[in-house]
């Protein structure tokens, strides 16, 4: 996963998988240093003492959480759950979305111990043309870092008129995010301002400044986050969704995630498959985990590496219009040209060869983007730094907003699973990765390298995702249909991710895949077929068969350099839906 500058809408980024050859890790050990731990049981102790403290910490949790959920769902028979009021206009929605706050417990094993906030979105379902109210559709973007709030305004939108009509739209920002007690690891106003200077091939030298600054982001984190640090994880994310289902006054959940939201629908499904009514899984992360999460981070560089690729084929199927260059290779080579001029000079004096980066790994995420890349590429050329500046030049009035999605992204995932302590395992599998995939492999491992150092000492377990834990004589629930999204070509969540994961679903799950494109997050807007499963899902159950498969959506038409101007800043054609991470 990579946090990049280009996204103003949510920061986008995204986590995850594909299977490919690299060398098999070292132990997961977890790293030396300041302990904040502060679940009950979780002492840190190793072998068979320390299991048993972990899974009666998790016990303890979980019979909170339920208790928590059966609370919220009595006051929500009783006075109709939170009270949904105009939203403060620090969250930019606009009448008739309406705001509330749910207040969960920070550490379930303590249910009526310290309260954190939940921001909660929702439009009421229309129910134009007759349709009849099916309950509340929730959303959770991915990330983790990322916040739903947005996703009412999706009632707005054609493509969302029948689901709206059907049923509440409800976004909201998870544990840490927003207003959502936020989580912060530094102090956006001590970060460096840039323009950053990335080498393309990092030098020993480079490597060990960037495992000191690895070590100096966990001991952030930390101190500013103290005893509150271990709560943000996938496990208790489930648990607050557990609580909003109920104060919503729903038994069952209908549930729609992107990205790391597939992950987190999945372990919730796998947790609470009774109280799952339908579950569209966009974009889906391997749930495997043995995966979770170092190796799903390694697999996305083949992934990001594919995408680069197909971004350079239809920027050279284009050289007419961009004049970069008529093959793959050619406008790779105009890309370094680019990058070279940049480390020397920086575009518009904001933007070095790391803005450069990461604004061109949003063509791995967003093919609806490439127009207005290669058009700032081919400026650059000509001579306009112009266009380049605006679009991967610092964001400051976002600045805050993104080191808040850093920091839930960072610590749901290092509090998720144990990684590798060792630096010298970091370095020899992503130096051998990078020479088949030197895109995005070490801008990657630089991200996620702070969960090398973190100072939480006793990680979760991932769940098996798909094996329901089930008490002795008691049977298991069984998980009702849920539908699969999938770009084939996905470079965040490669496509074998969502066969592991209808494989773990069973026979009930159902994949829709989007054949021969790439753009992660498929659902709303881009494909119309895709888009017609999904509304039939949601309004109807049916999933139209275990497997099928769309078209691709159409490749971005070429934007000239005049037809840019004419459009003005900031009026390319984008997805509709914002970035999903």
């Amino acid at each position: 996963m990579m946090l990049t500058p280009l996204a103003r809408c949510g920061v986008a980024a995204a986590v995850l998988s594909l299977t490919l050859c690299i060398p098999t890790p070292r132990a997961h050990a977890t790293a030396p240093g300041p302990d904040v731990s502060g679940r009950a049981g979780h002492a840190g102790h190793a072998g068979h003492a320390g299991h048993a403290g972990h899974a009666a910490s998790e016990a303890a949790a979980n019979a909170g959480a339920e208790l928590v959920a059966a609370r919220a769902a009595e006051a929500a028979r009783g006075t109709g759950g939170p009270a949904f009021r105009a939203c403060p206009a620090v969250e930019e929605l606009p009448s008739p979305v309406r705001c509330a706050t749910l207040r969960v417990p920070l550490d379930y094993a303590r249910p009526d111990g310290p309260q954190i906030p939940l921001t909660v979105s929702r439009v009421a379902a229309t129910r134009r043309g007759g349709a009849v109210r099916q309950g509340a559709l929730l959303y959770n973007p991915g990330g983790p870092g990322a916040s739903g709030m947005f996703f009412p305004l999706m009632a707005g939108l054609p493509e969302w008129e029948r689901i709206g009509a059907a049923y509440d739209l409800v976004g909201y920002a998870p544990r840490g995010v927003g207003r959502s007690a936020p989580l912060s690891c530094e102090d956006p106003a001590g970060r460096a301002k840039g323009p950053t200077q990335v080498p393309a091939e990092p030098s020993a030298a480079y490597k060990q400044q960037r495992v000191a600054a690895a070590r100096a982001y966990a001991l952030g984190c930390a101190q500013r986050a103290g005893a509150a640090l271990p709560y943000f994880t996938t496990l208790d994310n489930v648990r607050d969704l557990h609580v909003l289902r109920a104060a919503l006054g729903e038994e069952k959940l209908t549930f729609l995630g992107a990205s790391y939201g597939t992950y987190l629908g999945a372990v919730y499904a796998t947790l609470h498959p009774a109280h799952v009514r339908r579950m569209v899984l966009d974009s889906a992360v391997n749930p495997d985990p043995r995966r979770i999460w170092y190796l799903n981070n390694l697999d996305q560089a083949p992934g990001f590496e594919r995408r680069w690729y197909d971004f350079r084929a239809w920027a050279a199927r284009h050289h007419a219009a961009y004049r970069l260059g008529a093959t793959p290779e050619a406008v790779r080579a105009s890309y370094e040209r680019v990058r070279d001029a940049v480390a020397r000079t920086p575009a518009g004096g904001a933007v070095g060869t790391g803005e450069l980066q990461a604004a061109f790994l949003q063509a791995a995420y967003y093919d609806d983007v490439w127009p207005e890349l290669a058009a700032a590429l081919s400026a650059f050329l000509a001579g306009d730094p112009g266009p380049l500046a605006e679009q991967a030049g610092p964001a400051p009035e976002s600045a805050a907003a993104r080191e808040n999605a850093r920091a839930v992204y960072t610590a749901v995932l290092c509090n998720d699973a144990a990684w590798p302590a060792e630096w010298e395992t970091w370095d020899r599998d992503n130096t051998e990765l990078a020479r088949r995939a030197p895109f995005e492999t070490w801008a990657n491992a630089f991200l996620n390298l702070p969960c090398a150092y973190w100072p939480v000492h006793e990680r979760q377990q991932p769940v098996a995702v798909g094996e329901q834990p089930v008490p002795a004589g008691a049977r298991p629930a069984a998980l009702p249909r849920t539908l699969i999204v999938a770009a084939e070509r996905d470079g965040a969540t490669p496509y074998p991710g969502a066969l592991e994961l209808q494989r773990r679903l069973g026979a009930e799950a159902a994949l829709v895949t989007e054949e021969g494109a790439g753009a992660h997050g498929v659902v709303g807007g881009r494909n119309d077929c895709v888009d017609r499963h999904v509304e039939r899902y949601l309004l109807t159950g049916d999933t139209s068969g275990w497997r099928v498969t769309c078209a691709p959506h159409p490749e971005p038409a070429p934007v000239s350099l005049d037809d840019r101007a004419a459009r003005g800043p900031g009026k390319v054609p984008r997805a509709l839906l914002p970035p999903v991470v």
